[in-house]
């Protein structure tokens, strides 16, 4: 039996390292890709060392240094703007809909469940963000649209509040003289952290990755881009250089596949930054925010 339990453990130890190498190799050579000269990437493909060490994709990034930091700075303000107050709207709607003793709880539940099965369409959708709420040219289109408001959020916090926070706690509230809104301010919140830190997390990274909103939304305002669509930007502009090199300059020269990967790299540090400080609650608060619906 003992031998039994060694044999698996040895197995599952093997299997997590390779999820791990699986996991850190296509990041290493990505990193490794974007020090590489742009000749030898597009001659040999990628390696996991450089075979000619090149720092001309990070020297094109830098020609744009202060481009580059205006659009970090805007990311940094939709993504603290967005996280806020999704995360405050999340609490508020999926807290009443963790008491029994909502009125019209179960027609909430299918309006927030709805949907996400079913929904206007792009046009219709444009139409009333840039018509009706008039998000167009303006940082409230890289904010509001699509990202705001998550139902499967709501149903997670749902989850949590109801599984997780024992209803004698707040009852026991309520008869020393609580009301709801002191029951969820000092008592449910701050019993949360993990669902909250999840929350947190997943909706910082789609606001950190938006690009789409970006496209769709700012079409004279380039200086409202965060960090994904300037540097979409770029790349695209390197395309266009490579593709209609002249004689002056050698297409080669152009870093279009290393700015690629030095683009990738730079997008990818502040979701690196942050993740350490919401790791100690995001795998205790997606699995219990999940387990029961």
């Amino acid at each position: 039996m003992i031998n039994d339990n060694k044999a698996y453990a040895a197995f599952f130890n093997v299997l997590l390292v390779f999820l791990v190498l699986a996991c850190l190799i296509p990041f290493w050579l990505l990193i490794a890709s974007s020090f590489t000269s742009e000749t030898t990437l597009v001659q040999n493909g990628y390696s996991l060392f450089p075979q000619e060490w090149n720092t001309g994709a990070y020297d094109y990034l830098w020609t744009t240094r202060g481009s580059i930091g205006r659009a970090y700075i805007m990311s940094i303000v939709y993504s603290a703007i967005g996280v806020t107050v999704n995360v405050l709207m999340t609490i508020l709607f999926a807290y009443p809909l963790s008491r029994s003793e909502l009125p019209g709880k179960n027609f909430l539940s299918l309006m927030l469940f709805f949907p996400m099965l079913f929904n206007g369409g792009l046009v219709p959708t444009y139409l009333v963000y840039t018509n009706i709420l008039n998000v167009k040219d303006s940082i409230w289109g890289m904010i509001i649209p699509y990202l705001l408001f998550n139902p499967f959020l709501v149903i997670m916090m749902r989850t949590y509040f109801t599984s997780s926070i024992p209803n004698e706690v707040i009852e026991a509230a309520k008869i020393d003289g609580a009301t709801e809104t002191q029951c969820l301010v000092r008592i449910v919140t701050p019993m949360s952290k993990p669902i909250i830190a999840t929350v947190s997390l997943m909706t910082l990274i789609a606001y950190w990755n938006n690009w789409t909103n970006g496209i769709y939304f700012l079409t004279t305002r380039t200086d409202l881009y965060g960090i994904q669509n300037y540097l979409n930007d770029v790349m695209n502009k390197a395309s266009f250089l490579q593709s209609h090199s002249t004689g002056m300059f050698n297409a080669s020269d152009i870093p279009n596949t290393g700015v690629r990967m030095a683009i990738a790299v730079i997008a990818v540090i502040p979701l690196l930054v942050a993740y350490p400080f919401f790791q100690k609650y995001f795998v205790k608060g997606i699995t219990l925010g999940s387990v029961k619906g």
